[in-house]
């Protein structure tokens, strides 16, 4: 019998009835932005799902993602309130990729709508949020996959087997990790008015009843009451690449600094655009974050491992392992990591396969994102201690 994360278990033929003789899921997009439209096309891509509903607060981006995901479907519902999407007819399940603020709330009440849900990244936007999350899936007896999608790569996959589980770099003590050059969170917004189409009070659900602010829509990872910036949207990807290669699920301290850079005239926006953070983990080594949304074109996506043995450089495209002596080794990636994190959700829902990236997982990965942001503005380090 294939056990699901709430503990319910079903078999494969149960599945198969639930879901329909071809084990096609029809599925809902909730929050159809730059990302949620770029994960939707993956999904369809696999030819195992069926788009069903699009909704979202905003009916530009509506009408956008319709015309690149289903142009001409008529079958395909639009909405903008997301209990609306999840009584569509044919939807099994949604994916969620809306403002980080709205993520529990969203994926508690899709699960207890008895939906699975494929729930971005970072999981949790605060920490205290996280057992609310425990306690829906739990319950729900439905599939949850979080958003980081290096769990499904193989050579990730490879990498955890033969060279950690060989113990090929000895002792680890540095791990590096960097991602800079985000051209599509480098802008200047001025004020205009609300669009008709825009349900602004959707937006704000559970964050302070504040005015309408453009800038505040439109790039809202850089403000605090929606999303907390680079360190929710990349230090969440390399940290949990780090305490999954070297078991460990949450640092010891975190310290961090940085700031609005440039360009010096912003508009109103908080969350730094360029930030460095260090964080100590109880298995005797320091992780260094390095960040910037500027265009640091030298910069290559990676996490390195450094240890007594060898180093370890992994990126999304390969990894270079090179011990301290002997040949380097090198292993590129088999395909998308999308594509691979995606049909891992379908297996997880149609036959009973164990999510790569379960709940508890997704909350791991924002243990070092939560502690360091607080370390970011408190200006000092900040201990494990007193986030729990």
């Amino acid at each position: 019998m294939a056990k699901l994360m709430g503990g319910a278990a079903l078999s494969a033929a149960s599945y198969r009835r639930v879901l329909g003789a071809n084990d096609r899921i029809g599925i809902a997009l909730i929050g159809s932005g730059r990302r949620g439209t770029s994960v939707m096309g993956s999904m369809l891509e696999t030819g195992r799902v069926d788009l069903r509903c699009i909704c979202d607060i905003y009916d530009v981006q509506r009408n956008d993602a319709r015309k690149k995901l289903a142009p001409g479907k008529q079958d395909v519902t639009e909405c903008v309130a997301h209990e609306e999407a999840f009584e569509q007819p044919g939807v099994d399940a949604v994916l969620i990729a809306v403002p980080d603020h709205l993520h529990i709330e969203l994926a508690a009440a899709a699960l207890g709508a008895g939906k699975h849900v494929y729930l971005e990244k970072p999981t949790t936007h605060r920490f205290e949020e996280q057992q609310k999350l425990r306690e829906a899936a739990a319950s729900s007896g439905k599939v949850l996959q979080c958003g980081t999608q290096q769990r499904s790569g193989e050579h990730y996959i490879r990498a955890k087997q033969e060279i950690f589980g060989q113990n090929k770099l000895g002792k680890v003590v540095i791990v590096r990790t960097m991602w800079s050059d985000f051209p599509w969170q480098q802008r200047h917004l001025p004020p205009r008015p609300k669009p008709p189409g825009l349900d602004w009070n959707r937006f704000l659900g559970p964050a302070p009843a504040v005015p309408f602010d453009w800038a505040r829509y439109n790039s809202w990872r850089y403000f605090p009451d929606y999303g907390d910036g680079l360190v929710a949207d990349i230090l969440t990807h390399w940290a949990d690449v780090a305490q999954w290669m070297l078991d460990e699920t949450h640092p010891l301290t975190a310290s961090a600094a940085g700031g609005i850079y440039y360009p010096p005239d912003h508009d109103g926006r908080i969350n730094p655009d360029t930030i460095n953070a260090i964080l100590t983990y109880p298995g005797g080594w320091n992780l260094t974050f390095e960040s910037s949304v500027l265009s640091l074109k030298a910069q290559q996506p990676t996490v390195v491992f450094l240890g007594t043995e060898g180093s370890l450089d992994i990126s999304r495209e390969r990894y270079i392992f090179m011990p301290n002596e002997g040949a380097q080794q090198v292993v590129r990636a088999s395909g998308p990591l999308e594509a691979a994190h995606v049909s891992n959700f379908f297996d997880a829902i149609t036959k009973g396969a164990k999510p790569n990236a379960s709940v508890e997982i997704g909350i791991q990965a924002c243990n070092p994102v939560h502690l360091a942001n607080r370390a970011y503005w408190e200006k000092r380090t900040v201990a494990w201690e007193e986030l729990v």
